[in-house]
């Protein structure tokens, strides 16, 4: 099941990330999280009160705070450089963050087999290679492999974070729930900050422009939070560091799914990158 859950994570954060991307061409990247992350508190609390999830509380609940504290600053981050750079060429980058849960999983004893550090190779390579990078250029491409690489950090330690914040489904949502709460307190108060110092915190369009595109902040909140959920399963499940792999598998979704939207176009390296993520998974799966 660990790679079910990991996979699945990928999938999500793959749309999620692509949605999110998108959603910052026209609106602000803070409010774009605040929004998005109170879509998901809102059901989350909803979920938490129908399954009796504050039975669960306790210590493991810090974690889901540090996780709730890192989350907003990563992924404002990401999302500003998606706006300024290709979302196919942003979101590998991102994978280094994978190296944060997985240096965990080590220094906890998991020692993957020969198989899967194989894959685990294959697997990262395919990824950074899917998004064809080009770290060459101008100032503000520097700019953007700086903000993605904070918040490859920022990810890694969520994703281990998130892992031990709880000890079953119950708590997990409770957890879940924790985190994007204080996702939306930080956020929040950043944004505040931020108006105060003269920065927009709504579109050319307005208000009417942010209520248009609430389904789709909303979808961005919710599969996030799915996303993160599905990992925290994958890891409890089976060796962290194959689970960190394989949900690192995101950027391929979103590559493909702004060739198929935005019609970017996919290189040879990106597309032979594809192949060699999905033959990564494989072998992680196999191991």
């Amino acid at each position: 099941m660990t790679a079910v859950f990991a996979l699945a994570t990928s999938l999500l954060w793959g749309f999620a990330d692509f949605g999110g991307g998108l959603l910052t061409r026209r609106v602000p990247a803070l409010t774009v999280v605040v929004v998005s992350q109170t879509a998901a508190v809102v059901v989350l609390g909803a979920v938490v009160l129908g399954t009796g999830g504050w039975s669960e509380a306790g210590p493991r609940l810090w974690f889901a705070v540090a996780a709730g504290v890192v989350g907003p600053a990563a992924m404002l981050c990401f999302y500003r450089a998606l706006a300024l750079g290709p979302m196919g060429v942003v979101s590998p980058l991102a994978t280094v963050g994978v190296a944060v849960p997985v240096g965990v999983g080590l220094a906890l004893g998991e020692r993957p087999g020969l198989i899967q550090y194989a894959g685990i190779l294959v697997a990262v390579v395919g990824v950074v290679l899917a998004g064809g990078p080009q770290l060459r250029g101008a100032p503000v491409q520097r700019k953007t492999v700086a903000l993605t690489l904070t918040a490859a950090v920022g990810f890694g330690a969520v994703m281990a974070l998130i892992a031990e914040a709880s000890v079953n489904v119950t708590g997990l949502f409770l957890a879940l729930f924790v985190q994007r709460l204080c996702n939306v307190a930080v956020g929040g108060t950043v944004l505040a900050v931020s108006v105060r110092r003269g920065a927009p915190a709504l579109p050319e369009g307005g208000l009417s422009e942010v209520a248009r595109g609430l389904p789709a902040l909303a979808f961005v909140g919710l599969a996030d939070v799915a996303a993160n959920g599905c990992y925290a399963l994958a890891a409890r499940s089976g060796p962290v560091t194959v689970a960190a792999v394989l949900a690192s598998l995101y950027p391929v979704v979103t590559a493909l799914a702004a060739r198929g939207v935005l019609k970017e176009r996919l290189l040879v390296l990106q597309a032979a990158g594809a192949g060699l993520a999905v033959a990564g998974s494989v072998l992680l799966a196999a191991g």
